[in-house]
């Protein structure tokens, strides 16, 4: 998982006055239990009703058809998961936000596969 990967970057990323911080449209219990899994030293911010990923044009609720396909043959009840009764997904997204609050960078890939290198994130930390 790319948060592993992003966790054994994070003393260069700290390096450049980088600091990592994940928001999961999991529940807090299951946000916590990734941080243990995973053993991150970030932290991993719950948004199960997706209120900050909606700010940030984000934020995928799935249609009907898609929580059938979930909850029948996937076997996953996002809500229930979540903790909410909104089924709702984060579109995988990684930004740098400077001291101001301007966002310098941004990368977004609605294909959960191709997320943003870890590398990449410290180069475009070098260039603040």
């Amino acid at each position: 998982m790319q948060l592993r990967a992003y966790q054994q970057s994070l003393s260069e990323i700290q390096k450049y006055g980088g600091q990592l911080i994940a928001v999961s449209p999991q529940s807090p219990d299951n946000s916590l239990s990734q941080i243990e899994k995973e053993e991150l030293s970030f932290q991993v911010l719950s948004d199960p009703n997706g209120f900050v990923t909606d700010k940030y044009n984000i934020l995928f609720e799935l249609p009907d058809y898609l929580q059938n396909t979930f909850k029948n043959t996937l076997k996953r009840d996002l809500a229930e998961f979540n903790k909410t009764d909104r089924w709702v997904l984060s579109v995988p997204a990684t930004y740098i936000i400077d001291k101001e609050g301007i966002v310098r960078f941004a990368h977004v890939n609605p294909d959960f596969m191709k997320r943003l290198e870890s590398q990449e994130i410290i180069e475009q930390l070098k260039k603040l």
